[in-house]
């Protein structure tokens, strides 16, 4: 069962994670709202990444709730752990990007999009194996939605090209067209600008716009360049040595006295 219009896309209450001696996360409450775009900043090491783990289902918390549409993808309670593990959370409506670029650098564009595109294929091993005709019907409406987002992304006559060939900034689309590719409801940006010249930053930033204009899809962002972010967010969420120490609207996290000591800095803000 799905929530509401009105009730938050993902609402992570309390959330926390340990390693060993070391907090990751102490105590986060963290919502984000639908067909939102949402910035998560701090200092390296603030546990942005971190955050994003648990949501995925890559890491459980040590306590806290996470509930993403309606369902608890995560929960610790009472010495016991409970979540859903990665796939089970991208077919519920997860997709993600990642900090360092993760593509099969040996397979084409249009193949790393058609692996975002399994969990929605319904044929089986043995229906490609004897090229059964509901597999062939499948696998030509795969790629044909493949291509699509291979030129929604600007990727369109890169499709036979190998991952590792590609500049940098098209290798970060191609993640995008990838996530993309498994119908996600809540798309997790993990420093998508990283690494580009100012072109392609400006090209990227209008494109988190516009897919959210045009895709309805919410966006959780994180991100280091302070433009991106102001420009993008409705609203933004600072870490510290993993708390929250601030959240508000762009203009609010700028004139922050405790964001700007912790984060910005002084010429920044």
């Amino acid at each position: 069962m799905t929530g509401s219009t009105t009730t938050p896309l993902l609402d992570a209450h309390a959330v926390g994670i340990r390693f060993g001696g070391v907090v990751a996360l102490k105590s986060v409450d963290f919502t984000v709202p639908r067909d939102s775009i949402v910035s998560l900043i701090g200092p390296n090491g603030a546990g942005k990444t971190t955050f994003f783990n648990v949501l995925t289902g890559e890491y459980r918390p040590t306590h806290g709730e996470v509930v993403f549409d309606g369902t608890c993808i995560a929960r610790a309670s009472g010495g016991r752990v409970s979540g859903l593990t990665s796939d089970r959370v991208t077919s519920l409506g997860i997709g993600r990007t990642f900090q360092n670029i993760r593509l099969f650098g040996h397979m084409s564009a249009l193949d790393n999009v058609l692996v975002g595109m399994h969990r929605h294929l319904r044929s089986h091993w043995w229906d490609a194996a004897v090229r059964a005709p509901r597999f062939l019907v499948e696998e030509r409406r795969a790629a044909d939605r493949a291509r699509d987002l291979l030129a929604y992304v600007g990727l369109k006559h890169r499709e036979h090209d190998w991952a590792r060939n590609l500049p940098y900034g098209e290798q970060r689309r191609l993640e995008i067209a990838r996530a993309l590719a498994t119908e996600p409801k809540l798309l997790l940006l993990d420093e998508p600008t990283a690494g580009m010249n100012p072109v392609e930053t400006v090209d990227m930033t209008a494109f988190i716009v516009r897919l959210r204009a045009e895709r309805g899809v919410a966006i959780l962002l994180i991100e280091h360049d302070m433009r991106v972010v102001m420009r993008v967010s409705d609203r933004v969420t600072v870490l510290d040595f993993g708390e929250v120490i601030a959240e508000g609207r762009p203009e609010e996290i700028q004139r922050n006295a405790r964001v700007i000591k912790a984060y910005l800095g002084t010429a920044t803000a």
